[in-house]
């Protein structure tokens, strides 16, 4: 059973950074696609980014693209996305996923496992 656990979410000012982690457990992970979501309150869950894991191809929202990057460290089983530049319209619950494929995905739906989620909260 795939695990997944973000940490890293706060409060921020806007122009500020956060770094956002997701330890992955329970399988190898080098046949799946791991990604960023996040749901603004009242909103519906949008995606962020997401990285193909066996060779780090990654693709972006064009809401953070140049703000944010991606990435995995295959080593500790963990996925990153670094947030620069934030805005207030980037506050959410950021909630990373899971799928078991190599096709990129950016749909909520094609993703199996999902973590808990972790505020970011960015002030004016």
């Amino acid at each position: 059973q795939v695990q997944l656990a973000e940490s890293g979410g706060g409060l921020v000012r806007a122009g500020g950074s956060l770094r956002l982690s997701c330890a992955a457990s329970g399988r190898t992970f080098s046949n799946y696609v791991m990604g960023w979501f996040r749901q603004a309150s009242g909103k519906e869950r949008e995606f962020v980014a997401v990285v193909r894991w066996s060779d780090s191809i990654t693709l972006y929202a064009d809401s953070v693209k140049g703000r944010c990057t991606i990435s995995r460290d295959n080593a500790k089983s963990t996925m990153y996305l670094q947030m620069n530049s934030l805005k207030p319209e980037d506050t959410a619950v950021y909630f990373c996923a899971a799928a078991s494929t190599r096709l990129i995905f950016t749909t909520a739906t094609r993703y199996n496992y999902w973590g808990q989620g972790t505020q970011v909260t960015v002030s004016s």
